[in-house]
């Protein structure tokens, strides 16, 4: 049995695969995180993330994102930065709503004030399965 990670959007048509666990998941109260309810693992593209399969990116405000999206059923996949640092490594979140329930429950939960003051929030103690519904 693999210890990867998978999520996939509704109809199947977008994917993508997290390799291993990722340590922690955030949520964000930005006005797009906000609105589509995502709970974000990120990484670097091409390290422990892979993603496969058609999709569309909305772009918005200093155009440092894209949001990816299925063009057939609607469902937000991923972000990925539009331009790599210096170094080369693009990060990228998966969306972990995407996953099953049962393997991302346990994963602790990140707080990240997106909306007003850009800095981390305390711990919680949170996990994704509290934010679940």
């Amino acid at each position: 049995m693999s210890d990867d990670l998978r999520g996939s959007c509704h109809c199947g048509g977008l994917s993508w695969v997290f390799r291993g666990q990722p340590e922690a998941a955030t949520i964000c109260n930005c006005t797009l995180c906000r609105r589509y309810g995502v709970l974000w693992a990120y990484d670097i593209e091409g390290e422990r993330i892979e993603v496969q399969g058609r999709n569309m990116a909305y772009i918005w405000g200093s155009e440092s994102i894209g949001f990816h999206f299925c063009p057939d059923c609607g469902c937000v996949a991923y972000w990925r930065a539009l331009a790599p640092p210096a170094d080369g490594r693009r990060r990228i979140a998966v969306n972990l709503r995407l996953a099953e329930p049962e393997s991302v429950e346990a994963i602790p939960l990140f707080r990240f004030d997106g909306f007003d003051s850009f800095d981390d929030l305390p711990p919680d103690g949170s996990c994704v399965r509290d934010r679940w519904f």
